[in-house]
C-alpha cells in the first residue's frame, strides 16, 4: 500500500465567522490551543502521510508564516495559492483540479481530502479504508458521513446496503447524513476541469453517485463544522 498525499482546503473567506475571520483565516483559528488545521496535520503525520498540499486564498500569506514547510510535524507542506495565482478562491472542485499536479502523478492514485475548518480530533485517516479504496480503482471518491447537526437537519447523502453513496437527486428516499468534508478521492472526480477554473464540488458528487462510483461510510468519531463564532466558543469551553 502506497502512502497518498493529502489536500487540506483552506481558501474560504469564512463569512459566517466574522468578525473573527476579518484578520485570521478560519483554519488558523484555535480550538483547545491549536489552530484547526494543525489538528489535521498532526493526524496526517500519525497516519504516515508525508506530503500535504494546502490551498489558500483569503489572507493566504498567513499560512506559510504560521505553518512553514511542515517540518515540525515531519511533513512536507506545499501551497496552492489561489489568491496569488488565480485572483481568488476557486471553490472545492476548482481547488482540487488546480492542486492535482501536487497531489498525484497518475490519475488512479488516491489522495486524502479534508476541509481545514472542521474539527474531528478522533479521525486518524485509517489505512484500512485506504486499502479498500485502492482495491476499487473504479471508485472516484469515498466519503465519511456524520450525523446531521441542527443547522443542517436534511443532511447530504445516504448509504445503501452495498456501501455506495446515494442522493435524493437520484431518487434516494432513505435517511441522509452530512458529508463531514473528509474523504479519499481520485483525479477522475474533477476530470475535464482545468487548473484555475472555478467550480463547486457538489455537482461532481451527484454525477459520481449517479454512476455508482462513490462509496461512503458513517463517521464514528465526534465532528463539528466550526462555522460560527458560537460553535467555536462552545468547543473551547467544553
Amino acid at each position: 500500500m502506497s502512502i497518498p498525499h493529502a489536500l487540506i482546503t483552506c481558501a474560504g473567506r469564512g463569512e459566517r465567522m466574522r468578525p473573527l475571520t476579518d484578520r485570521t483565516p478560519k483554519p488558523l483559528l484555535e480550538v483547545k490551543g491549536k489552530p484547526l488545521v494543525v489538528w489535521h496535520l498532526e493526524a496526517l503525520a500519525r497516519a504516515g502521510v508525508r506530503e500535504v498540499v494546502i490551498n489558500t486564498a483569503w489572507l493566504e500569506e498567513q499560512f506559510p508564516a504560521a505553518l512553514g514547510d511542515g517540518a515540525r510535524w515531519g511533513l512536507h507542506i506545499r501551497y496552492s495559492m489561489e489568491g496569488r495565482e488565480h485572483g481568488g478562491a476557486l471553490e472545492t472542485a476548482g481547488a482540487i483540479a488546480t492542486a492535482l499536479p501536487l497531489l498525484v502523478s497518475q490519475p488512479e492514485q488516491p489522495f486524502w481530502y479534508v476541509s481545514g475548518d472542521v474539527y474531528v480530533p478522533g479521525f486518524e485517516f485509517p489505512s484500512a479504508a485506504l486499502q479498500r479504496f485502492e482495491a476499487a480503482p473504479q471508485q472516484l471518491a469515498h466519503l465519511w458521513l456524520a450525523p446531521n447537526a441542527p443547522h443542517h437537519p436534511q443532511g447530504d447523502f445516504g448509504i445503501d446496503d452495498q456501501g455506495l453513496a446515494r442522493s435524493r437527486a437520484a431518487g434516494f428516499t432513505g435517511p441522509c447524513l452530512t458529508w463531514a468534508s473528509l474523504g479519499l478521492m481520485r483525479a477522475g472526480l474533477v476530470e475535464g476541469l482545468r487548473p484555475g477554473q472555478r467550480e463547486a464540488l457538489r455537482p461532481r458528487f451527484e454525477a459520481g453517485i449517479a454512476a455508482q462510483r462513490i462509496s461512503a461510510e458513517r463517521l464514528v468519531t465526534p465532528w463539528v463544522d466550526v462555522g460560527t463564532p458560537q460553535r467555536l466558543a462552545e468547543l473551547n469551553s467544553a
